[in-house]
């Protein structure tokens, strides 16, 4: 069962894994979870959760989607706005 994000949470566009790495970091403590909790809630190895972390961009997709759902969070695909100069 996914754990709701945390009050005042708002999106913000993830550009590199390393930005998403840090927002599963974010999100993670604000929970309250340590890594070995997340991995073990995840069904992953604690090396996964690290590597997720520090934006490891070769990481198996369905493995992150399912620690992302796992933290309340979801990928939404958009396109790109147009900048205007």
């Amino acid at each position: 069962m996914p754990i709701p994000p945390p009050a005042g949470f708002s999106s913000a566009p993830i550009r590199s894994a390393a930005d998403l790495g840090e927002l599963v970091k974010q999100v993670r403590r604000e929970q309250g979870l340590l890594q070995t909790d997340l991995a073990g809630l995840s069904g992953t190895g604690n090396r996964f959760v690290v590597d997720l972390e520090r934006g490891k961009p070769t990481l198996q997709l369905q493995k992150v989607l399912d620690t992302l759902d796992l933290l309340g969070l979801e990928v939404l695909v958009t396109p790109k706005r147009v900048r205007r100069p």
